[in-house]
């Protein structure tokens, strides 16, 4: 034998062993996932994440409060108003880290693999994962539980695991999903969050129910006490099969969570200053402004406090539903948009507390900002006959007012573009294109928000439209949205640091028709399509953060809402013997690594921050 061809055997076997240990490394997988290959944060074997006390005290009770009511205690269909928190009773395949943009890892699952063009996932069960009622977690359960919410699930699921195209159980606990196509890098870590549901418990019953049967999870909590539309109480599950593992230690603390429900926000705001529960987001300016000066808060044992919110704050705003034939024409939307007075709301209402959107990405990288860069521009040319001009040639900026009340720039240029788009003034009163009376009903869940948008008909009265302020119980509002019957809404679009299936939710042509979808707008736009499929398929951060810009000008040029305001904090009040980790995760607030401690003593335990 030559030598040449020697050198080429020791190539070979050098190959050989170089491959089986690339797939003896594939098959021990791996403990967690990132969006695009690079490390984790929390090496395998890793403790307890940063964001938790680990030594943080079981025991006690949280009682929060919930708005308007509940009717169902299943959250996986479109019927019904499912109990807050009930997602507790689940757990899912992975478990996402509150202070990393997007990586998850193993919960129900021990050990990930995946291909390496991300055409497949394979999820290895952890063998100690068990149902509350002792039956182990199986890959059936998985392959039933992705099954069943394709089948009987809400849309949401059907338009999120698009492309996976099925679950296949390879053994006992081990369980794969194929996916359609390559070069989804997002999905096998949604995938991870499918929420694992028992088969041998829905066997014989009919999913798509509501029901307020207490239903059989995994999870850290189980439902305790229900009484339908009023209450609802969780308690720990003390032998719960996760309660040691590193992505769970110093969480779940509190013995019993209750939720008591309130059908108005002023009511409920008076029962927290009485001690009727605990924790209270605050979300109206004028309260945080104005409705705390108690003696409870001024001796320290309410306590108001501010954590830092470092998720993208997404879009916020007066959502126009496209279905309607008077909001097809952008001009008309523009229009209407230039007849919302933020600053002189801000002013007014707010005691100067917010901050006008500008994106649908705001408060991130992610945003849209200044013209178009190259990057973008590759994204948008091909649309460029089918895009408004504004999209290439200037920077988004919504109106902006003195803030003294008066808008006349404003009215002016909005009844320009009405005329525009056909629409006259007869009689003090705006005709349509049709010749129609311009009529809008604005449908509205919370009483709170009729003040903001009282001076919004008084601008839009004086243009002759009428504005028709229709507010509905939560369940009535919830139908509606549903079956799109509306015409606006006030409503939000929450972002991610890495945005990615979710998208096809908000604004894809295949979500516009699907009862229950967060296609609120009912956009059809095949070069938003375009760019919501670049966006996904996205295989490094430099072409999401173009892809996520290049979609949100497109968004912001067709005056698909009004945008309103935002904040770059959590406004929380909560009673004194609660203690937080002095570590707040970035992206959430972290309320399950709080606990209760005892008031009677005199520092909190050591980590707590007050």
């Amino acid at each position: 034998m030559s030598a040449f061809l020697r050198g080429i055997r020791r190539i070979a076997a050098g190959s050989v062993l170089l491959l089986a240990g690339v797939l003896n490394a594939s098959a021990a997988g791996r403990h967690a996932l990132t969006l695009y290959d690079e490390a984790p944060k929390y090496p395998a074997g890793f403790a307890h994440f940063d964001y938790v006390n680990p030594d943080a005290p079981k025991g006690g009770t949280l009682r929060q409060a919930g708005f308007g009511g509940f009717d169902s205690l299943n959250p996986f269909i479109n019927k019904g108003v499912a109990a807050d928190e009930i997602g507790l009773v689940y757990d899912t395949l992975t478990k996402r880290s509150l202070d990393e943009p997007f990586t998850e890892y193993g919960l129900l699952a021990e050990r990930i693999e995946k291909a390496a063009d991300n055409r497949w996932v394979r999820f290895r069960l952890r063998p100690e994962a068990r149902f509350h009622d002792g039956a182990p977690v199986t890959a059936a359960d998985v392959v039933f539980s992705f099954d069943t919410l394709m089948k009987d699930g809400a849309p949401q699921y059907k338009a999120y695991y698009a492309d996976v195209e099925k679950a296949v159980a390879e053994d006992r606990h081990t369980v794969r999903f194929d996916f359609r196509q390559a070069g989804n890098r997002e999905l096998p870590l949604i995938v991870g969050q499918l929420p694992v549901l028992p088969q041998h418990a829905w066997e014989g019953r009919e999913f798509a129910r509501t029901s307020l049967e207490p239903p059989l999870g995994s999870g850290p909590y189980r439902v305790a006490e229900v009484q339908a539309g009023r209450s609802i109480r969780y308690t720990r599950v003390a032998d719960w099969w996760g309660k040691d593992l590193p992505v769970n230690r110093g969480q779940y603390n509190f013995d019993s969570l209750v939720i008591d429900y309130y059908r108005d926000n002023t009511v409920a705001l008076e029962a927290l200053k009485a001690g009727q529960f605990d924790f209270w987001i605050e979300t109206s300016a004028k309260n945080w402004a104005t409705a705390y000066d108690t003696p409870a808060v001024r001796d320290g044992r309410l306590i108001r406090e501010e954590i830092a919110n470092h998720n993208p704050t997404g879009m916020q705003g007066f959502i126009f539903n496209l279905r309607r034939p008077q909001f097809q024409d952008a001009r008309v939307r523009e229009a209407l948009g230039l007849l919302f007075d933020f600053e002189w709301t801000n002013r007014q209402l707010f005691h100067g507390a917010y901050i006008r959107t500008h994106s649908y990405f705001e408060n991130s990288e992610l945003a849209a900002r200044g013209l178009p860069g190259a990057d973008e521009l590759k994204l948008l040319e091909p649309w460029r006959g089918q895009l408004p001009a504004q999209v290439f040639e200037a920077e988004y900026r919504p109106p902006q007012s003195d803030g003294s009340g008066v808008i006349r720039e404003q009215r002016r240029r909005a009844f320009e573009l009405l005329q525009e788009a056909g629409w006259r003034l007869e009689k003090d009163r705006m005709l349509d294109a049709t010749g129609q009376p311009v009529s809008i009903e604005f449908l509205l869940a919370q009483v709170e928000f009729e003040r903001v948008l009282l001076p919004y008909k008084r601008n839009l009265a004086s243009l002759g439209i009428e504005l028709q302020i229709r507010r509905a119980d939560v369940s009535q509002y919830i139908n509606r949205l549903r079956s799109r019957d509306f015409d606006m809404v006030v409503g939000s679009f929450g972002q991610s640091s890495s945005p990615g299936n979710e998208q096809r939710e908000y604004w894809h042509s295949s979500s516009a028709d699907n009862p229950g979808s967060r296609n609120l707008i009912g956009l059809k736009d095949p070069a938003i399509d375009a760019l919501v499929e670049g966006l996904i398929a996205a295989d490094s951060r430099a072409s999401l953060i173009a892809h996520t810009r290049a979609l949100d000008r497109v968004l912001l040029w067709g005056h698909y809402v009004v945008p309103n305001w935002h904040i770059k904090t959590w406004r929380v009040a909560r009673w004194d013997h609660f203690a937080h980790p002095a570590v707040t995760p970035l992206y959430d607030i972290g309320l399950h690594t709080w606990w209760q401690r005892d008031t009677a003593s005199a520092p909190a335990t050591a980590g707590a921050r007050e």
